[in-house]
């Protein structure tokens, strides 16, 4: 119980961390950067779920546990976006005034962040600590972006410096509740296990295929992104050959 609270604290405050630089960078950052930052979390997720999510789902409960759990979470996520508020950080309509604004922010950065939550504390509930942890830590690491990201956006708003970065720590928050749900249901319920990492996996791989990377070759920069994509993955196998 300790680790798993610990590691979605720690992966949820990311965004804020992420968001720091905010507070003394200039308030634009040219779209290859964003891009770059974007693909970069890609890859990271990418082989999270590959490299860890999907072997641990396979070995605790099989191909037909994995099959039924990786497209729950798919459907899960489609169902989500299909009635959630969204928004696009980059085209969002200029005549919304901050009240709507903000909360469409937090409602669609808490939208791409309730799979990442259930994603650790699934995780930690496998029986297996270094996979929790590395769930914690490759969440975490894609957070940061995330949260500069949002901060930057909501300065481009006119929104001050301290608000918005108040409001992109806020975003993660969510992650600790649905962390610690996810840990109790999968430790009470053993069975659902191989399930619960399946679908936090297909969650995962529904948001890198229908949000990140779609974001990050949108702006011209498709090689620049490719390659910064392919590194978040080396860099995240290098993580889980180091644990």
């Amino acid at each position: 119980m300790k680790q798993v609270l610990i590691g979605s604290i720690l992966s949820a405050l990311s965004t804020g961390l992420g968001a720091v630089p905010i507070l003394f960078l200039a308030k634009s950052i040219t779209h290859r950067w964003r891009d770059i930052l974007l693909a970069f979390s890609a890859g990271i997720m990418t082989a999270a779920s590959m490299m860890s999510l999907i072997p641990g789902a396979l070995q605790a409960g099989g191909f037909a546990a994995l099959t039924v759990g990786l497209f729950l979470g798919v459907l899960i996520l489609t169902v989500l976006e299909m009635t959630v508020p969204h928004i696009d950080l980059e085209h969002t309509q200029k005549e919304i005034q901050f009240d709507e604004k903000a909360l469409l922010i937090i409602a669609a950065i808490t939208l791409h962040n309730l799979p990442e939550g259930l994603s650790v504390g699934v995780s930690y509930a496998s029986n297996a600590a270094e996979t929790g942890n590395l769930i914690a830590l490759a969440i975490g690491l894609q957070n940061a972006p995330e949260g500069f990201l949002v901060a930057l956006f909501l300065i481009n708003q006119q929104i001050g410096k301290w608000k918005a970065f108040i409001i992109a720590t806020l975003t993660g928050a969510v992650e600790i509740v649905t962390s610690l749900l996810g840990f109790y249901l999968t430790s009470i319920f053993r069975g659902l296990v191989p399930y619960g990492l399946a679908f936090a996996a297909g969650a995962m791989l529904f948001i890198i295929y229908k949000e990140l990377i779609p974001e990050s070759h949108g702006d011209g920069h498709e090689r620049t992104s490719t390659y910064s994509f392919i590194i978040g993955i080396l860099f995240m196998i290098f993580l889980v050959e180091s644990f």
